[in-house]
């Protein structure tokens, strides 16, 4: 394996951004490896446009290192550009040439250029092939925007919120299409305030807040300890109880052991959600107490 191959797509360290004084990121690292498709979540403000634009070569930093396919973005030149793809946040105008015209027409931009029909047929729009751009709905108008991103074959994708608007079945579609991208080889990084997109498409999560990362790691491991603790719950003189601990079966065994717990109604045991964790990292949610593991006598004395 070359030295190339193994460098990560997308290395960010120490990355600052200023608007009037203020760092809107600020000292933000970040890792994108080859393959793989990142989400990066956060709050409005977060952050997460400034630092995409960044990484795209369309906003200058005011420190830290960046580099995208092993070049710095704020010099990329053409050839570098070529390798990467864009789908900004918001889409362009409807116009009146048909989907093929659209790709037809670009294609003269790029040195190679993936054929036409095959780009229709990857993002789902054959039927409307001949359809005026205008006239297409949000989420065909969003692949149609993934397949002129994709035209020049490029190595890695940015997309900033590319599901904002549209309804539940476009975009489910519309994950199809980016799963296929990346069974392909495709980089992809997406910012998104959707945590079920995040938690479905995602090889890896990193959570913004403040212009830093609070946490990065893979959906089903967001939030490192956080993640350890588990809520016991049951139904008792009229009420529920709960218990929040990390070793949820010394809980179980001592309130099953406890004679007038035997029976326990509605006992449940769950670990935080990825949206319970983000909105911990995030400062929207208090983060639960974790006591020690009570014996019998002090699971009956704390829920009493």
């Amino acid at each position: 394996m070359t030295t190339t191959q193994i460098q990560p797509a997308v290395r960010v360290r120490g990355l600052v951004k200023r608007y009037g004084g203020r760092a809107v990121v600020d000292g933000l690292d970040l890792d994108v490896h080859v393959g793989e498709v990142f989400a990066l979540l956060g709050p409005n403000g977060a952050g997460k446009t400034t630092t995409v634009e960044i990484l795209e070569g369309l906003r200058r930093r005011d420190g830290g290192e960046v580099r995208v396919l092993g070049a710095d973005p704020a010099t990329g030149d053409r050839a570098w550009r070529a390798r990467i793809g864009v789908v900004a946040q918001t889409t362009g105008d409807g116009n009146a040439l048909t989907v093929r015209e659209t790709l037809d027409h670009f294609a003269a931009y790029h040195s190679r250029s993936e054929e036409t029909d095959e780009l229709i047929a990857a993002v789902g729009l054959t039927e409307s092939a001949g359809t005026r751009a205008a006239r297409l709905s949000g989420g065909q108008r969003r692949r149609l925007e993934v397949a002129l991103s994709m035209q020049g074959r490029p190595e890695l994708l940015f997309l900033d919120e590319p599901t904002t608007g549209l309804d539940p079945v476009a975009r489910r579609q519309f994950w199809s299409v980016l799963q296929r991208l990346r069974s392909g080889g495709t980089t992809i990084l997406l910012t998104t305030h959707y945590l079920d997109e995040a938690a479905h498409l995602a090889d890896q999560v990193g959570v913004i807040d403040a212009g830093r990362l609070a946490d990065v790691a893979p959906p089903d491991e967001m939030g490192g300890d956080l993640r350890l603790r588990s809520t016991v719950r049951w139904r008792e003189d009229g009420g529920f109880r709960t218990v929040v601990t990390t070793e949820p079966a010394v809980v179980l065994r001592d309130l099953l052991n406890t004679g007038p717990r035997a029976d326990l109604p509605d006992l449940t045991v769950t670990r935080p959600s990825l949206e319970e964790v983000y909105l911990q990292l995030v400062g929207a949610a208090p983060v639960a107490e974790t006591g020690t593991v009570p014996s019998s006598t002090d699971v009956q004395g704390a829920l009493r």
